[in-house]
């Protein structure tokens, strides 16, 4: 009886140290796990932090209270006024950014056209209607072509809200809209280029080609790559400025003019030569010295002539492209010539660019070009 006892003690000895170092495994290999786990979360966070964008943010530009004693300051137009006072800033916090929109600066090289598109916040509808037409992103002739609209902001209060979250909305779903918090008005369009090419030189440096063009114009982007693509030795590398050439000018002294501009803003009775600002296309090399160049030029409110202003401290020239057509396309008058139709795409199939076309003509001029169908003659 007390062998069988005894026996009976040993196997639940040996049966218990069975069962503790079974639960010792156990236990070491749940610790392993959550020790790997724990690595695991610590790598995912690690690369979290590494892709997380950097918020360009700056401080509110403060007002130059010393502006206000420019002589012959209190006869000049408020938003002159105010554009003096603020003439100086050059940073504002970002809304909206897309550090990744050409894949990062590295694989930036990857898009060779980048469309640079001026939009003020309200204009929903031209977005759109741009989305679907001549800025769709898509690859075209082999190479990519990408979108990026540029806008500050609009109105105060209640309504500024609305339209910044009109754009957040689209920034969901489309991806294409970069947004500074300044106010979007047409004294301030010399800014706005500056900050988008600060933004690029950060985030898209060796894009080999961009259209800088407002949100009313119709582009052939499909000529333009073709245009670009038959450029001898210039792959974005070189000097590229092209557009409608305007040589000859100087400030606008009207004051009902909207492109007035009192010597209290510009003293200079002239001009460098320049592209007229509904659109124009530059190569990545000269994007980039035009924003070095813009570090030392005080910023002028008319942002085609400041573009001159920066080539031509870099002693480099605009070039004059009959493809561009910023004052619009003038046709035979309709009354003379019954048979004219304004929207007959093949007065528009070997352009480039055209300023002032309204939404409806742009959606239905993109298709009727698209048409591989289309029959012209002479």
């Amino acid at each position: 009886m007390r062998n069988v006892r005894a026996k009976a003690l040993l196997l639940a000895g040996v049966l218990g140290l069975f069962v503790l170092h079974l639960c010792k495994d156990f236990i070491d290999n749940k610790i392993f796990n959550l020790e790997e786990d724990v690595r695991e979360d610590k790598r995912q966070i690690r690369q979290l932090i590494q892709k997380k964008t950097y918020v360009y943010s700056w401080t509110e530009c403060q007002q130059n209270m010393s502006a206000a004693n420019i002589t012959g300051f209190k006869t000049l137009p408020q938003h002159i006024q105010d554009f003096l006072y603020y003439r100086h800033c050059r940073h504002f916090p970002m809304l909206l950014d897309l550090p990744d929109k050409c894949g990062g600066a590295d694989k930036s090289a990857e898009v060779f056209l980048l469309l640079v598109i001026k939009s003020s916040p309200g204009n929903y509808d031209r977005r759109e209607v741009l989305r679907k037409t001549w800025a769709k992103e898509r690859l075209h002739n082999g190479v990519w072509i990408r979108r990026v609209f540029i806008s500050g902001t609009k109105d105060t209060g209640f309504e500024k809200e609305r339209l910044n979250k009109l754009l957040k909305v689209e920034q969901r779903e489309y991806n294409d809209i970069i947004q500074w918090d300044f106010h979007d008005s047409f004294f301030n369009l010399t800014l706005k280029q500056i900050l988008f090419l600060e933004w690029m030189e950060r985030n898209c440096p060796n894009a080999r080609f961009l259209l800088n063009g407002d949100d009313d114009v119709f582009a052939h982007t499909n000529n333009m790559v073709e245009y670009l693509q038959g450029l001898k030795d210039n792959d974005g590398s070189k000097h590229l400025f092209a557009g409608h050439l305007i040589a000859g000018q100087g400030p606008v002294r009207e004051k009902k003019s909207k492109y007035y501009i009192p010597v209290q803003v510009q003293k200079s009775e002239s001009y460098p030569s320049y592209c007229g600002g509904g659109g124009f296309l530059l190569s990545g090399y000269t994007a980039m010295v035009i924003y070095n160049m813009s570090r030392s030029i005080t910023i002028l409110p008319i942002d085609d002539v400041y573009m001159g202003m920066c080539l031509a401290k870099a002693a480099l020239s605009p070039a004059s492209h009959m493809g561009f057509r910023t004052f619009g396309l003038r046709l035979p008058s309709a009354s003379r010539v019954q048979s004219v139709d304004l929207y007959d795409p093949c007065y528009y199939r070997d352009l480039l660019l055209i300023h002032r076309f309204l939404s409806a003509r742009m959606y239905f001029m993109w298709h009727k070009l698209s048409d591989l169908n289309l029959k012209c003659g002479p």
